[in-house]
C-alpha cells in the first residue's frame, strides 16, 4: 500500500474520532439539558466544546476533498515524492490544527496559518491529479 493511502487511512480514523471531544464536552456538564434528547445549542456550550465542534467541521471541510484527491491520484497511478510529503504534511497539519483549536492554544494568526497550509496541501494534491499521466 502506498504511504499516501496509509496516511489517508489514519486521517479518516482521526476524522471519524473527532466526535469524542465534543460528546465528552456536552455530557460532562450536568447543568445543561440532555444534548442527546435534542441537539445542543452550540452557543450555550463551554468555549472548548464549541471549538471541538468547529475543529471537527474544519477537518471535514479539508479532509474530504483531500481524500478524494488522494484516491484520484492513486487511480491515475500518480503518486510521487510530492504527494508523499504533501500527505504527511497534511496529516500533521490537521492534527496540529485540531489540537490547537480545541485547546485554545492556536489563536490568531497561528490557527488560520495552519488551516491555510492545509488548503495549500489540497491544492498540491489537486495539481498531482492533473499532472498524472
Amino acid at each position: 500500500m502506498a504511504t499516501e493511502l496509509g496516511i489517508l487511512t489514519c486521517l479518516m480514523i482521526f476524522a471519524a474520532s473527532m466526535w469524542i471531544p465534543y460528546v465528552i464536552g456536552i455530557t460532562s456538564d450536568p447543568s445543561k439539558e440532555d444534548a442527546f434528547e435534542r441537539p445542543a445549542d452550540i452557543r450555550n456550550l463551554r468555549p472548548w466544546v464549541q471549538r471541538a465542534h468547529r475543529a471537527h467541521l474544519n477537518l471535514l471541510e479539508q479532509g474530504l476533498p483531500f481524500a478524494v484527491l488522494v484516491l484520484l491520484v492513486d487511480r491515475l497511478d500518480g503518486f510521487s515524492a510530492l504527494t508523499y510529503w504533501t500527505s504527511i504534511a497534511f496529516f500533521w497539519l490537521r492534527v496540529a490544527h485540531a489540537g490547537g483549536h480545541i485547546s485554545g492554544i492556536a489563536k490568531e494568526p497561528l490557527r488560520p496559518i495552519i488551516f491555510t497550509a492545509g488548503w495549500i496541501c489540497v491544492l498540491i494534491m489537486a495539481y498531482a491529479v492533473f499532472a498524472a499521466r
